[in-house]
């Protein structure tokens, strides 16, 4: 009879996470995972079956946490609260192991070589970019903002924009808090 693993698989792909996200796909090496996982080869393999496997697992707890903080955000201050303190938070995590987005590192990491996780990237960059218009939207039905305005434009720009200011985050001598600031009172001013 199979022994039933010993370890806490959303923890593991939690740290996995945190590995990529710091270090990227090629600077991740199965060692790496093994060490920082704990785990010996055989179990490695028996419990994710490839470095790309669980790569693809830990862009998905990537995605879908933003994606949760963002819901819990719009609760608490609306649609276009939600994504003034959004972008705040996207570079005032202490515990964050960077500050660029993990999404846009890898497709920018894989996408030359035509690897099938710049893909994954992409489909939740484009995911995200289409809660962003739904915000966008919303507030436009709550009179936020203007009709005449293009939620998924608005929504393209706020990605870029976040973007941009989760890299200059990881510059030296940039203040990110005030561009953060900036995008929030741009938003305010829609």
């Amino acid at each position: 009879m199979p022994r039933k693993p010993t370890y806490d698989r959303e923890d593991l792909i939690s740290r996995a996470r945190d590995l990529f996200w710091q270090r990227g796909w090629a600077g991740t090496s199965l060692k790496d995972l093994e060490a920082s996982l704990q785990m010996k080869p055989g179990s490695f393999y028996a419990a994710f079956g490839s470095k790309d496997a669980l790569f693809g697992l830990a862009l998905d707890r990537y995605a879908r946490d933003g994606l949760a903080r963002l819901q819990q955000l719009v609760v608490a201050r609306g649609p276009i609260g939600a994504l003034q303190q959004f972008a705040l938070m996207a570079i005032s995590n202490p515990a964050a192991p960077a500050k660029a987005c993990m999404l846009s590192k890898t497709l920018l990491e894989l996408q030359a070589h035509q690897h099938p996780l710049a893909q994954e990237a992409n489909t939740h960059l484009l995911k995200m970019e289409s809660h962003f218009a739904a915000l966008f939207r919303q507030a436009q039905e709550e009179g936020m903002i203007g009709p005449s305005h293009s939620a998924v434009a608005l929504a393209r720009r706020y990605q870029s924009d976040l973007l941009g200011l989760r890299v200059s985050a990881e510059r030296e001598g940039v203040d990110a808090l005030a561009i953060a600031d900036e995008i929030g009172q741009a938003l305010g001013r829609l």
